[in-house]
Formats: structure tokens, sequence, C-alpha cells
């Protein structure tokens, strides 16, 4: 590690991984508007909410939660042009409701959480100093 590696850390930091229960709302704020599958629910994430990420672990884990409670519903659905079928998600009609108000609890997060952490530092390609008259000297620790 170098005093450079740490600036840079502040200047871009690394985005924040969903944790299952954000996971759960999220899957659910995606699903009420229409049916969706994993890869496309990633993907969505990272377009809309560009400060988040989501594992395929973590996602996979969500979902098979919502089904264990009956609150989604699988199933295969053919892709013209592609080989394999795709594993495609729904809300249960009757789940609706908490689906809605856990989708509800995810945009409030989403809007009111920091999430990513803003620079602290602006990035400044020719700033070789460091904070307090440290040099960086692009010695390892």
């Amino acid at each position: 590690m170098k005093f450079e590696d740490i600036y840079q850390f502040f200047q871009e930091p690394p985005p924040i991984y969903l944790n299952k229960e954000l996971t759960v709302c999220y899957v659910l704020s995606v699903l009420v508007q229409g049916d969706s599958y994993g890869t496309e629910l990633i993907q969505n994430l990272e377009s809309e909410y560009s400060e988040y990420r989501l594992s395929d672990t973590v996602l996979y884990s969500a979902l098979k939660f919502l089904e264990s409670e009956n609150a989604i519903k699988g199933y295969w659905k053919k892709v013209e042009g592609r080989g394999r079928p795709r594993r495609m998600y729904q809300v249960r009609p009757e789940c609706l409701p908490q689906a809605q108000e856990l989708a509800r609890l995810w945009r409030s997060y989403a809007k009111t959480s920091p999430g990513a952490p803003q620079p602290l530092i602006p990035p400044n390609p020719s700033f070789k100093g460091g904070q307090g008259g440290i040099p960086i000297t692009g010695e390892s620790f």
C-alpha cells in the first residue's frame, strides 16, 4: 500500500453492497412493476442506483427467501434466440400490498440514504503531496 492508494480511496469511494434485507425490498420494488429475472435485477440496480451493487449470492438468497414465503413465484420463460429458458419472477397477487410496502421502504431508503460516500478529497491528478505536508513518495508501508 502507498499513501497515494489511500488518497485514491477517498477520491473514488467504493460502491455499497446490498445486504439480504435491502435486496428483498429492492427486488420487490422491481417486481411490483412487472416480471423480471436475476441478471436484469442486477443490471437495473446498477443503472438506477449506481452507488449500490448486488452480488449474485445475496440476490439468489433473497429470491429463495421470497419464494419460500410465497411472496413471489418463479416460472421458466423461453426467450427467442436464446438456448435455455430464463427463470422469471413475479409477485403473487395476494402478497401485492406487502410487496408494495416493502418496495416503498426501499425507495425511501435509497432516496434518503447517503449511499456511497462522496469524495472527501477532490480529484487532482497533479497533486503529489500528502495532507499536512506528508509527501507521497510511492514507497510501500
